[in-house]
């Protein structure tokens, strides 16, 4: 019989403290999440000194818990895998530091893994049938990207923003007008309240795969600041709704480029009800669309967890000299 691969998930790239055990890649055993949104709320944003300080308070007692609530031990670990970028370098430094001592006083191989990769591989866990090749929408705070999945560890990034990712976008637009931090699911949350029609926006076009969301951004605020009395909801759905538009021109390209009728959503603005419900709409026309478990939208260490399982079976270790990257690519 093979043997099951146990991998240790850790996660602090930004805000959330997050260690997971994973079996196979596939099944989450536990997926602890210590969340810092109410420290970093009343500052409209996350402060990284305080996001740092606060991993160091929660890294042991978030692993601890998650080795209980899978109801293993540190020897029943095959590879501990933490996120080594991108993200907030002292967060990232935080977690990685923490791995690299385990690794070393348990004897057992460390395997960092790329934030954006976990995000893909979130839909492997909602979804067990889920094999590359396939088209991710990647959608975060951090990156907008068309990424071809090749193979789990193979990948090419078909298009890219320019300027502001739409995580940003959102979190910008929701902290001028007023409804503060985080952004993307307080705008959702109001969305659900205007009409999508009610205001027109611009959006940028490129000619390539790439993506631009600084002009509708400028735009909302723009009109928030003439308009001060303007339909916030109406706002808000107006601006979902462009952004979607935007999404789903450049998905559809990238579809017919590389060939395939497969999607999977990935990142924490993938968790938007209107982008949700909006991609689904592309079954209709005979492409399947994944997107992972609402909970495994946002920053977790279960998504990490199954990255490093794909890097470990694949041969892939690193040394203990590895160090954070926060600008990290692909």
């Amino acid at each position: 019989m093979k043997k099951d691969i146990i991998t240790l998930g850790i996660e602090s790239s930004c805000d959330e403290t997050s260690v997971a055990v994973i079996k196979n890649g596939r099944k989450i055993l536990s997926n602890i999440v210590d969340t810092q949104i109410p420290i970093h709320e009343k500052y409209g944003g996350v402060v990284p000194e305080i996001a740092s300080r606060n991993h160091i308070e929660a890294i042991s007692r978030v692993t601890k818990k998650a080795l209980q609530e899978a109801k293993i031990t540190f020897e029943d670990i095959d590879a501990i895998t933490p996120t080594y970028g991108p993200g907030l370098v002292g967060a990232l430094l935080v977690g990685l530091s923490y791995a690299k001592a385990l690794s070393f006083a348990i004897n057992k191989p460390l395997v960092g893994v790329n934030h954006i990769q976990g995000h893909i591989a979130a839909n492997y866990i909602t979804y067990e049938e889920l094999k590359p090749p396939f088209l991710c929408v990647m959608m975060s705070g951090g990156n907008t990207q068309l990424i071809h999945v090749k193979n789990y560890n193979e990948f090419e990034v078909l298009g890219k923003t320019r300027d502001d990712a739409i995580g940003e976008a959102f979190d910008k637009v929701a902290r001028v007008i007023g409804l503060g931090y985080p952004g993307g699911p307080k705008v959702d949350k109001l969305a659900k309240e205007g009409n999508p029609n009610a205001i027109e926006l611009p959006k940028t076009h490129i000619d390539d795969l790439d993506f631009s969301f600084s002009g509708i951004k400028t735009a909302v605020i723009n009109l928030h600041h003439k308009k001060p009395d303007i339909n916030k909801a109406d706002l808000c759905a107006s601006f979902e709704k462009t952004i979607t538009e935007i999404l789903m021109e450049n998905t559809k390209k990238a579809l017919k480029k590389i060939n395939t009728n497969t999607i999977a959503l990935a990142g924490g603005v993938s968790a938007n009800c209107f982008i949700r419900e909006e991609f689904l709409k592309l079954e209709q026309k005979g492409i399947k669309v994944y997107m992972p478990d609402l909970k495994l939208c946002t920053d977790n260490a279960a998504m990490i967890g199954s990255a490093g399982y794909y890097n470990f079976i694949d041969g892939q270790t690193s040394e203990l000299d590895l160090n954070a990257v926060p600008n990290l690519k692909l």
